[in-house]
């Protein structure tokens, strides 16, 4: 049984003066991690349960009861809420791409259908989520091709590059009060980073209503170095919009590293995390007046995306707080950072 009794400073408000502090969160772990959340955070992001697949699986058919219930907890518990998210080219039915005659759909019934979709959806939770990761990992990772920048999908295909902007334009429709972000990972690699820039500038110099850039924020012990973290934050920086990180957690192994004999960290992991989050945060804080929130991908270590990504079945250990909600030596270090 995990304590609910927390001894250590609450990080909610070590950093209230800086950003708010998130995690993110599904129908399992609001349970599971309950007191950790709320003392620790004031903003949730749902994982998995307001992607498309999750919500919409059939064109006639919405299943909001999962969602519905982590808005009501960040209600309930006072936390802000991200949504996350729109448009992208994972976990999206395949009724959406086709015409239902054994066709593929065109571009006026696949934007009619995402004009649909994000107004339902959007709409639902204008009350509880006040930004929405509205588009999701359009740029492309092939830096041997110089032109074409963007992510080869059936959103492209069918109705082109401006899909981008229409789905910024339906979200602003169902909620002008909501933030919208452009969301990404490898944001900090110096091609992928220009290429965002690219865009989202693109996007704004169209009028399109976009107010952020998400900087997802999947690191490891060693890349990206804090050299180019750095450069990433001033370049998004310049376009005069609000940065979030939005999926942060260190990895304890380099992405290419698929070893699968631990059981446990071991004490070089440990400080070389504790360290790393530390220069992290540190860095942030420089740049406080643009990053409006910095939300973990999960919580704790006992539940984490990187346990089947990119080695399924791997133990890994990217948090702050162990397997037992405990507070890691990363915790201490960040929460000396906010004291001093």
């Amino acid at each position: 049984m995990i304590s609910s009794t927390r001894q250590e400073a609450s990080l909610k408000e070590l950093y209230k003066g800086d950003f708010q502090i998130g995690a993110a969160v599904n129908p399992v772990t609001i349970e599971s991690q309950k007191s950790l959340l709320t003392y620790h955070f004031n903003s949730i992001t749902a994982e998995n349960e307001m992607k498309f697949s999750s919500l919409h699986p059939q064109e006639e058919v919405y299943t909001f009861q999962d969602a519905d219930r982590l808005a009501g907890f960040a209600k309930e518990h006072q936390m802000a809420m991200r949504g996350h998210t729109l448009v992208w080219h994972n976990q999206t039915p395949d009724w959406l791409f086709e015409n239902g005659q054994g066709g593929p759909a065109d571009r006026a019934l696949l934007l009619e259908r995402l004009r649909s979709h994000i107004g339902a959806v959007v709409g639902r939770y204008k009350d509880t989520v006040y930004c929405w990761d509205v588009v999701n990992e359009v740029i492309s990772d092939d830096t041997a091709d110089k032109e074409t920048f963007l992510r080869p999908s059936k959103w492209l295909e069918i109705a082109g590059i401006d899909f981008i902007a229409k789905a910024f334009e339906y979200a602003h429709e169902a909620d002008p009060k909501a933030l919208l972000f452009y969301n990404d990972y490898n944001e900090s690699h110096p091609c992928k980073r220009d290429r965002i820039y690219r865009l989202v500038r693109s996007l704004l110099d169209q009028g399109v209503p976009i107010h952020g850039v998400g900087l997802q924020a999947h690191w490891n012990l060693f890349d990206p170095s804090l050299d180019d973290i750095r450069a990433a934050i001033e370049k998004y920086a310049e376009l005069g919009l609000q940065l979030q990180l939005t999926e942060l957690d260190l990895s304890v192994f380099r992405f290419e590293d698929r070893r699968t004999d631990l059981l446990h960290p071991s004490e070089e992991m440990l400080e070389r995390q504790a360290e790393l989050y530390e220069a992290v945060f540190r860095l942030l804080r420089e740049y406080r007046d643009c990053i409006g929130a910095v939300t973990f991908w999960g919580a704790a270590d006992d539940y984490t995306w990187l346990d089947g990504f990119p080695v399924r079945g791997r133990k890994n250990w990217p948090f702050i707080f162990d397997e037992s909600h405990r507070p890691k030596p990363a915790y201490e270090r960040i929460a000396a950072l906010a004291n001093r």
